[in-house]
């Protein structure tokens, strides 16, 4: 599905989406970027640094936010400008069901060339986890 341009408006909300964490998703993203820090995984090390638990990467937080972008317009290529501030950590239990990350978005200006502008808003447990999650996307 292709969203196009003369569809959407200021206030046009995105889907939903739910994602979750894992420490195996983690491990996964870690070979993956090359970010091997040990507050992603050693539990003793995350705690001894102040952190209440491993915690999960920004850039694995950052990417699974605009997943709510991508699915909506159907086309990552669409995605030309994205960015965050990282706010607060996603802690992740090891407990086989780690955490979830809860990601909502919204169309906050229509731009030239075809192109608008998606705030995203990601929390855990209530709490926000990404400041000024912005989106430039150019639609069909």
């Amino acid at each position: 599905m292709t969203i196009g341009y003369d569809e959407v408006g200021v206030g046009t909300e995105l889907p939903a989406q739910s994602f979750p964490v894992t420490r195996a998703a983690l491990v996964q993203y870690a070979g993956a970027s090359g970010d091997f820090n040990p507050i992603h995984w050693n539990e003793k090390v995350a705690l001894e640094v102040g952190l209440p638990d491993v915690i999960a990467h920004g850039m694995f937080t950052m990417a699974e936010a605009v997943r709510v972008v991508t699915d909506w317009v159907g086309d990552p290529a669409a995605v030309v400008e994205y960015g965050v501030r990282f706010v607060r950590p996603v802690p992740v239990p090891n407990d086989g069901t780690g955490s979830v990350v809860e990601v909502t978005g919204k169309v906050a200006k229509l731009l030239d060339d075809r192109r608008v502008q998606v705030d995203l808003l990601a929390t855990y447990q209530g709490q926000k986890v990404l400041g000024m999650a912005k989106a430039v996307v150019r639609l069909a």
